[in-house]
C-alpha cells in the first residue's frame, strides 16, 4: 500500500512552533512509516520525515512573506495530483482545494477535515460528497450536509511529553493570541483567582493583543511568545492547570491533549470538542463562564494528575491515530 500525505504549506512539516495541521500531517506520516507503510509526504522542502519527501516548495508562505500563498498552493497541490497514479491512496490534510482535482484522477482521496473556516467553503465539500471520503477530527465538528467515513482524533507523539508536577504554581494559557482562543478571558480568570498566569503563543491578532492583553501584563501576568517543544513541556508540566476559555466551537484543541499528556488538568469553556477531550471532574473541568472557571481553579487539587496522562495516552496517541487511519485505508481500497 502506497500512501501520499498532502500537508499544508503555511509552515514546515512538522512546524517549528505553530502549525496544527502541519503537525498532524507529520504525526500521521511518521506513524504510518513506523507501521511499515510506504508513505510519501508532500510538504515544504525544509520538512522532516522518516518517509519519503516530495516537494516543489522551498519553505512555508508564513515563513517567507515575500511568497504568494495562492501560487505556492497551486504548485504544491498540482505536483501531487500529476503523480497521483503512483499511489494507492491520497490523504489530504489541505482543506477543500485538493478536492477540485479529485474527479480528474483515479486514485481515491481521503480528506481529514480540520474544521471549517467559513460556511462559504461547504459547497466544495458537498460537490464531492458522494465520491470523496471525509473524516472528522471530533464528533462535534461535523457538518449536517456531509457524509463522513469516520471520526479519528488527532494523535500526538506521546513520548515527547513528560509528566509534570504543577509545582510552578501558575496557570497557563497556551495558544494563539486571538479572541477565539479567549486570552482575555484567561487573564480575567487568573485575576479573579489571584493566581499567576503565563501566556504563551503567537500573536495572531495584533489589535486584540494591544487592547485586551498588553495592558494587563506585569510580574503576575506574563507573555513569553511562542514556545517550542522543549519549552512547551516545561510550561505545561509546571502549570497547576491549563486555561482554555474558548469563544468558538473548536474542532479539537491540541493544547488540551498536550496538557493532559503532561499530567496537567484543563479548565475549558464547554464548547466544541471539549466534551470529547476532557473527562469532566476527572481530567479537568468543563465550565460555562469565568466565574465557574475560578471555582474550578480552587478545586483543581481534586484532579488526579497521573489520570490525565492515562486518558490522553489511551485516546490521543500517534499510534492510535495511525492505526485508525490504516483501518480506513483498507476499507476504502477493499
Amino acid at each position: 500500500m502506497k500512501i501520499a500525505v498532502l500537508a499544508p504549506i503555511a509552515w514546515r512539516t512538522p512546524p517549528r512552533h505553530y502549525g496544527p495541521w502541519e503537525q498532524m500531517a507529520s504525526n500521521l506520516t511518521e506513524g504510518l512509516a513506523a507501521a511499515g507503510i510506504d508513505v510519501t509526504l508532500f510538504a515544504t522542502r525544509d520538512s522532516i520525515t522518516s518517509g519519503k519527501l516530495n516537494t516543489v516548495i522551498p519553505k512555508g508562505y508564513e515563513e517567507d512573506r515575500e511568497a504568494d500563498a495562492k501560487v505556492l498552493e497551486c504548485l504544491h497541490i498540482s505536483n501531487l495530483m500529476e503523480q497521483a497514479n503512483q499511489f494507492d491512496l491520497i490523504h489530504n490534510h489541505y482543506d477543500f482545494l485538493p478536492l477540485t482535482y479529485s474527479a480528474l484522477i483515479r486514485t481515491p482521496v481521503i480528506t481529514t477535515i480540520h474544521g471549517f473556516s467559513s460556511e462559504k467553503i461547504i459547497p466544495v465539500y458537498q460537490k464531492y460528497n458522494a465520491s470523496g471520503y471525509y473524516v472528522s477530527i471530533s464528533n462535534s465538528d461535523r457538518h449536517p450536509s456531509l457524509n463522513y467515513l469516520s471520526t479519528v482524533y488527532n494523535g500526538l507523539r506521546t513520548e515527547e511529553f513528560d509528566p509534570g508536577t504543577g509545582q510552578g504554581d501558575y496557570l497557563l494559557f497556551f495558544g494563539r493570541i486571538h479572541p477565539d482562543k479567549g486570552t482575555a478571558e484567561a487573564i480575567q480568570i487568573a485575576l479573579k483567582a489571584k493566581r499567576r498566569l503565563i501566556i504563551a503563543g503567537i500573536v495572531q491578532d495584533v489589535n486584540y493583543f494591544k487592547e485586551k492583553v498588553e495592558p494587563y501584563l506585569n510580574d503576575e501576568i506574563t507573555f513569553i511568545g511562542a514556545a517550542g517543544p522543549e519549552k512547551r513541556n516545561q510550561l505545561l508540566g509546571g502549570a497547576i492547570a491549563l486555561l482554555h476559555p474558548i469563544n468558538f466551537e473548536e474542532p479539537f484543541g491540541l493544547s488540551v491533549a498536550e496538557a493532559m499528556l503532561c499530567e496537567t488538568p484543563v479548565i475549558a469553556f464547554d464548547r466544541g470538542a471539549m466534551r470529547e477531550l476532557i473527562k469532566d471532574h476527572e481530567t479537568g473541568f468543563l465550565v460555562k463562564n469565568a466565574d465557574e472557571a475560578v471555582a474550578a481553579v480552587e478545586a483543581i487539587n481534586t484532579i488526579d494528575r497521573p489520570g490525565c496522562r492515562v486518558w490522553a495516552m489511551r485516546n490521543f496517541s500517534q499510534k492510535k491515530m495511525a492505526e485508525d487511519y490504516i483501518s480506513l485505508y483498507h476499507r476504502i481500497l477493499n
